[in-house]
C-alpha cells in the first residue's frame, strides 16, 4: 500500500514534468488512482476517505492567513501600475550614477525596494527589463551583466517578506506536520529579512569586484547627466519617490515584526497603502482599479486551484501511508537529519530546473516534512532554507520564468545565450547563502 502512494507521488510529479495543467493533475490523478485502488484492491483504500474532503477544502478556503495571499498580490499589481518602479530606478541611478557599476546597483536596490513592497516576481522583471535593460545597454553595460543584475534582482521578492512564498510556505508545512509545533508567518518573515538582506549586499559586493576588475562592463554615468537631473527639486523627488514606499514598507513590515498586526491583517495595510501611493503618483482611475482587481483574482485563482489540487493529493497520499512509509525509509536508512536536509535540498533544486516554486511547495513539501519534524528539527530555520533555495528556481534555465519575463521584453540583439550566462553567478551567490544559513542558522534569529 505505501508503495502505491510513491507511485502516485512519481506519476504527479512526471505528468507535471511534462507539462500537464498543475492544478488538473494534483486533483484529478490523485481521485483516479484512489478509484483504482478502491475497484482492484479495496482493502488499501475505501473511496468513502474522500467524505472528508469537503471539510479539508473548506479549510482551505477559510483559512485565515492565505487571506494575506490575494491582498498581498494586489498591493503589488497596484505599485506596479502606479509607475513607482520608473521612477525608483530614475531616481537610485542618479543616486549611485558616479559609482562604477552605480546603474546595476540601483537596479538591486530597486529590486529589493520592490521585493519588499509587492513581492510579484513577473510584474518586476519585466518592469525593470523595459525600463533599465535599454539604459544599461546603450551606456555600454555587457549584456550578460545587465540581463544577469535585472533578473536575480526581479526575483528578491521570493525571499524578501512580505513574499506569497513564505506565506505559501508556512501554511503548507503546517498543514502536514501533524501536530508538531506550528510555523507562524509572521516569524518566518522576520527570519527571512536578514538573509534576504544578505543577499542584496552580496549582489552589490559582486557588482562592485566585477565592476573594479573590468572597468568596460560597467561605466558610470557622465556627471553632466547627474548634475542635471539633480539640479530641479531633487530632494522633493527623493522624498516623493523613495521616502513615500519605504514609508509603505515600514509601516507593513513593522506592523508585523512589532505584533501590532498579523501578516493578514498587514497585507491590508499594504492593500490600502498601494492604492494610495497609485493616488499621490497621478496614476489611479477606475480602469487601473478594474485591471488591478482582475489580476488580482486571475492569480489568486491559480494558487488556490493548485491548493485545492495539492489538497487532494495530500489526503490521498496519507491514506496509503506514504508519509509513515517515507518516513520509515529515511530513518532506517541512518541518514542523519543534515544528510536529508542535504538531500531534500538538492531535490528542490533539481525540480526548480523544470516546474515551478508553487507545484514544488505543494508537492514535495507535504511529503518531506512529517520526515522533518521526526528528525525534531527546527521547521522555522527549514522554512528559510527552501525559501532561499526555492528563488534559484526561477532562475535556472531552461525553464526559469524571470529568464522568460526578461527574454520577452528584451531588445532583438539580447539573446537567450547572453541570459543564460549572466545569472550564473547570481545562482552560484545564492547557493553561497543557502550555504551559510545552512552551517549558521544564528542568522535567521538576529531579528527574534
Amino acid at each position: 500500500m505505501e508503495i502505491l502512494a510513491i507511485v502516485l507521488f512519481l506519476v504527479i510529479f512526471i505528468l507535471i514534468l511534462k507539462g500537464y495543467p498543475v492544478a488538473l493533475t494534483l486533483g484529478g490523478i490523485s481521485i483516479i488512482f484512489a478509484l483504482c485502488i478502491s475497484i482492484f484492491a479495496p482493502e488499501y483504500f475505501s473511496m468513502s476517505t474522500f467524505n472528508i474532503l469537503p471539510s479539508r477544502i473548506m479549510g482551505v478556503i477559510n483559512n485565515y492567513v492565505l487571506m494575506a495571499v490575494p491582498l498581498f498580490i494586489f498591493m503589488g499589481i497596484m505599485l506596479e501600475k502606479s509607475g513607482l518602479a520608473e521612477s525608483l530606478l530614475e531616481t537610485m541611478a542618479m543616486m549611485f550614477g558616479t559609482v562604477r557599476g552605480g546603474l546595476a546597483i540601483s537596479v538591486v536596490i530597486v529590486g529589493a525596494l520592490l521585493a519588499a513592497s509587492t513581492g510579484i516576481v513577473g510584474a518586476t522583471v519585466v518592469t525593470m527589463g523595459l525600463i533599465s535593460l535599454p539604459t544599461m545597454l546603450k551606456r555600454g553595460y555587457k549584456t550578460e551583466l545587465a540581463t544577469g543584475v535585472i533578473a536575480s534582482a526581479g526575483t528578491l521578492g521570493q525571499i524578501i517578506p512580505p513574499s506569497i512564498v513564505l506565506v505559501l510556505l508556512a501554511d503548507t508545512i503546517n498543514s502536514s506536520s501533524k501536530g508538531a509545533e506550528s510555523v507562524d508567518v509572521g516569524a518566518l518573515f522576520s527570519a527571512a529579512l536578514i538573509p534576504g538582506l544578505v543577499l542584496v549586499a552580496c549582489y552589490i559586493l559582486y557588482i562592485l569586484i566585477i565592476s573594479y576588475i573590468r572597468k568596460d562592463d560597467a561605466p558610470a554615468i557622465p556627471k553632466e547627466e547627474i548634475i542635471a537631473f539633480r539640479g530641479d527639486n531633487f530632494t522633493s523627488k527623493i522624498i516623493k519617490v523613495l521616502v513615500l514606499p519605504v514609508l509603505l514598507i515600514v509601516l507593513v513590515l513593522g506592523s508585523i515584526f512589532t505584533g501590532i498586526a498579523s501578516p493578514t491583517e498587514a497585507s491590508a495595510i499594504g492593500a490600502l497603502g498601494a492604492t494610495i501611493l497609485t493616488i499621490i503618483q497621478k496614476k489611479f482611475s477606475l480602469a487601473i482599479l478594474k485591471k488591478v482587481a482582475q489580476e488580482t483574482m486571475k492569480l489568486t485563482t491559480m494558487v488556490f486551484f493548485i491548493l485545492l489540487g495539492a489538497t487532494t493529493f495530500t489526503l490521498v497520499f496519507r491514506s496509503l501511508g506514504g508519509d509513515h512509509y517515507l518516513q520509515e525509509l529515511i530513518l532506517s536508512s541512518q541518514l542523519t537529519p543534515l544528510m536529508f536536509l542535504l538531500l531534500v535540498m538538492v531535490v528542490i533544486f533539481i525540480a526548480g530546473f523544470f516546474i515551478d516554486f508553487i507545484e514544488i511547495i505543494f508537492i514535495i513539501i507535504p511529503v518531506v516534512t512529517p520526515v522533518f519534524n521526526a528528525f525534531d528539527m527546527n521547521m522555522l530555520w527549514v522554512g528559510i532554507l527552501i525559501a532561499l533555495n526555492l528563488q534559484t528556481s526561477f532562475l535556472t534555465p531552461p525553464f526559469g520564468f524571470a529568464l522568460f519575463y526578461l527574454k520577452g521584453v528584451a531588445p532583438p540583439e539580447v539573446k537567450t545565450s547572453h541570459i543564460y550566462k549572466g545569472i550564473v553567478p547570481f545562482i552560484l551567490i545564492q547557493l553561497i547563502i543557502v550555504g551559510m544559513v545552512t552551517f549558521f542558522p544564528e542568522i535567521i534569529f538576529l531579528l527574534k
